[in-house]
């Protein structure tokens, strides 16, 4: 199974509900949540399903993931993302739904709690995640992982603008 994780955007401070789960995306959240999309697009990545945390910020980080990828239709909420959760939750859900490759788009501490479970075998220490970035993971029947990619925003959005100029230089 290859597990994708992308951690949401940036978002606003507070919401004005006072909730942090109903914190949105800025401006340049949104924004760069868009060319990440794009970006791990162009990767072309064998991605079969996209879940997200209930919480607002992740659903605005995951929605134009999910339609980047052709994937709308597999996009769910789940609260085995949410923060505070316990990652194995999260492997566990995973293997019971059996995907062979799903972006589960999240929080920070809990991701990188998450991907320092997986390449640890669940000791290990966490593996921060910074804002809208991705890592790609490989793992095995036993619940062991092997970091694959560990890809920034900004290499992403690289991605997206350099596939953007090339669709552009083809139609000429």
């Amino acid at each position: 199974m290859e597990v994708w994780l992308l951690r949401h955007a940036v978002a606003e401070d507070r919401a004005p509900s006072g909730r942090d789960a109903d914190r949105a995306l800025t401006a340049e959240g949104r924004h760069r949540a868009d060319a990440v999309a794009r970006g791990l697009a162009s990767l072309d990545p064998e991605i079969s399903a996209v879940w997200s945390s209930p919480y607002r910020r992740a659903r605005e980080t995951a929605q134009p993931a999910a339609r980047a990828l052709g994937l709308e239709k597999t996009l769910r909420e789940t609260r085995s993302l949410e923060p505070g959760r316990d990652p194995e939750a999260v492997v566990a859900e995973l293997a019971a739904a059996g995907e062979d490759s799903v972006l589960l788009v999240g929080h920070e501490p809990h991701l990188g709690e998450l991907l320092g479970w997986l390449v640890s075998g669940g000791a290990g220490p966490a593996i921060p995640l910074k804002k809208a970035s991705v890592a790609r993971i490989e793992v095995d029947a036993d619940r062991r992982g092997a970091l694959r990619a560990l890809l920034p925003a900004r290499v992403l959005e690289a991605l997206a603008g350099s596939k953007r100029k090339s669709s552009r230089s083809v139609r000429r």
